[in-house]
């Protein structure tokens, strides 16, 4: 493996006196897929937030291209490279679909409008479409060419098929694949472990807030039953 893109070393984070994470580490790799997984309320979007910069840590490192970017502000976050497609999609109800795309375009690089439309041809159609007027996998569509238009170099998926209909969480896992060919690095939160065995590199399985498990896919399939006793209600 390449040395990593993004690393959290031993993070401790929450909201006020209440601790969410305890000593939480991970890292991808450039190209890599990592998915973050558990059940619900286990710490997966806190840590999210915290590597955007959204939450402060009080302990440990976030580390991005070997340099600590611990306590930076979301904006710059942001700036080195990191696209997110958040929990609840957040696009932008008032604006159409391509005012919501240009909005956060950043840079020169290989995703344009022309490219977002092509891998998302529904949103072509709809291009002058207020957000708020978007079936539910429109707006995730939009929201994940939304985090491609910043040209990153890790996209961060929170839960992309929740609440989506059958064809198109089937529509989001056949996009996401071709984004993994193309050698862009993710790291994905979802529960749909029979898409995410054949697509992610490695795993790590979060709860109440500390890595329970961790390993490939491989290892993954081979001992499902023990990884997956962390992720049933």
């Amino acid at each position: 493996m390449s040395a990593p893109l993004v690393s959290l070393e031993g993070i401790d984070a929450g909201y006020g006196r209440a601790q969410v994470l305890f000593g939480m580490s991970l890292t991808v790799a450039a190209g890599e897929a990592v998915t973050l997984i558990g059940r619900n309320g286990m710490g997966k979007t806190t840590t999210i937030r915290t590597l955007f910069g959204l939450i402060r840590p009080t302990a440990g490192r976030i580390v991005l291209r070997g340099r600590d970017m611990t306590g930076a502000a979301p904006y710059a976050m942001a700036q080195t490279g990191l696209g997110l497609a958040p929990e609840g999609r957040r696009i932008f109800p008032r604006l159409t679909v391509e005012e919501n795309l240009v909005a956060t375009a950043r840079g020169a690089g290989p995703w344009t409008l022309a490219r977002v439309y092509a891998l998302f041809p529904r949103l072509a159609e709809r291009r002058g479409h207020l957000g708020r007027q978007l079936s539910g996998g429109e707006q995730q569509m939009l929201a994940i060419g939304r985090a491609l238009m910043t040209n990153p170099d890790l996209i961060v998926l929170d839960e992309a098929t929740e609440g989506l209909a059958p064809v198109i969480r089937a529509e989001i896992w056949t996009t996401l694949r071709a984004l993994k060919a193309e050698g862009l690095a993710m790291l994905i939160v979802d529960k749909n472990l029979d898409a995410l065995l054949p697509l992610a590199d490695r795993h790590v399985v979060i709860e109440k807030g500390h890595v329970v498990w961790t390993g490939s896919s491989a290892a993954l399939a081979q001992d499902r039953t023990r990884a997956t006793a962390y992720l049933e209600v």
